[in-house]
């Protein structure tokens, strides 16, 4: 395995434990903290990295179903991020909206399809 793709894998599970911590925090208080924001907003530094490890390491390229899946799921967690954002910035700490909250389980959860179906591919070609 070329070491561009192992530093992909090990930068995406960062990237995994940073959006689980901001999310849980923002799902458990149905607020925006600047802890949840900051995890998030590393989340997607992380996420982008690993993103572009894994196209540079991959030999099949980046259009292949799960690489249109991984995209999907980076730009729902980059929205997400940005919505966490704008609402931070515009509303401090009062209570997210409903919509927001919602959203946010949804964009992790879609997160979450593509990271497990990366890792049964990784799996199942070793």
């Amino acid at each position: 395995m070329p070491p561009v793709l192992l530093a992909g894998i090990v930068i995406v599970n960062c990237a995994l434990l940073s959006y689980a911590l901001g999310i849980l925090l923002e799902q458990r208080t149905h607020r925006v903290s600047a802890w949840a924001l900051n995890w998030l907003k590393l989340g997607v530094v992380l996420d982008i990295t690993a993103t572009a490890c894994m196209i540079a390491g991959s030999s099949r390229g980046f259009l292949t179903p799960h690489g249109l899946l991984g995209f999907s799921s980076l730009a729902a967690m980059l929205v997400e991020t940005g919505f966490a954002w704008r609402h931070r910035s515009q509303h401090g700490d009062r209570l997210t909206p409903r919509w927001l909250h919602n959203y946010s389980r949804i964009a992790y959860g879609w997160w979450l399809i593509a990271y497990v179906t990366g890792a049964y591919l990784v799996m199942s070609a070793a």
